[in-house]
């Protein structure tokens, strides 16, 4: 399977180097746009299966927000070829403004300080949904409630994306123990890792 292509259109730094780190552990190619209007270029080239977004960037209106609202909306598959999926990102600040149109348009988001499971869970749903994965990723497989993730589970992959995509404002945000425990489980992901290939 070709490696997982991810375009990020952020300008902050701090979003920008937690998004890489986490994505970039998942082995996929993740690439940076810090200004709007290389945006389209990018999508143009076609490598990415997956496009994030700050909408403080795109804004709410305009060519590059209106072309990834018509990409999230479009089938994930079409005519043979793939179309990348969106994840919108929006900042606490711009939440009162963006969340009701995305949510009136039924566009993916998270809401940013995101809880990392949380926003882990869209990536993967989104993923799945072009078939870019076989599988949820690793972190979430076994991380969610488990009544919830069964009701999910049985939904439809359209009733998936209809749902699972809208953040839970009351969850959004890591605990100090939750931060800890993520930790750890990097830590002996990657020691598992090192190990396998010494063991085959």
């Amino acid at each position: 399977m070709n490696t997982v292509g991810i375009l990020i259109i952020d300008d902050d730094e701090a979003s920008q180097s937690a998004l890489r780190h986490v994505l970039d552990s998942e082995g996929w190619k993740v690439r940076i746009v810090p200004l709007a209007n290389q945006a389209l270029s990018e999508l143009a080239s076609g490598e990415w299966a997956l496009v994030i977004v700050n909408v403080a960037m795109s804004g709410l209106t305009g060519p590059v927000f209106t072309t990834l609202k018509e990409l999230a909306l479009a089938p994930p598959l079409e005519a043979g070829r793939q179309r990348a999926r969106v994840l919108f990102l929006v900042p606490e600040l711009a939440g009162a403004e963006a969340q009701p149109v995305l949510e009136r348009e039924r566009l993916p988001y998270a809401l940013k300080p995101f809880h990392l499971h949380d926003f882990l869970e869209k990536v993967s749903d989104l993923l799945l949904e072009l078939g870019a994965i076989p599988a949820p990723i690793r972190r979430i497989r076994h991380e969610a409630k488990a009544p919830e993730r069964r009701r999910k589970e049985r939904r439809s992959d359209r009733d998936r994306r209809d749902t699972a995509m809208f953040a839970s404002r009351e969850d959004y945000m890591m605990s100090e123990e939750e931060i800890a425990e993520f930790e750890r489980e990097e830590e002996a992901e990657r020691k598992k890792k090192k190990k396998q290939p010494a063991q085959e």
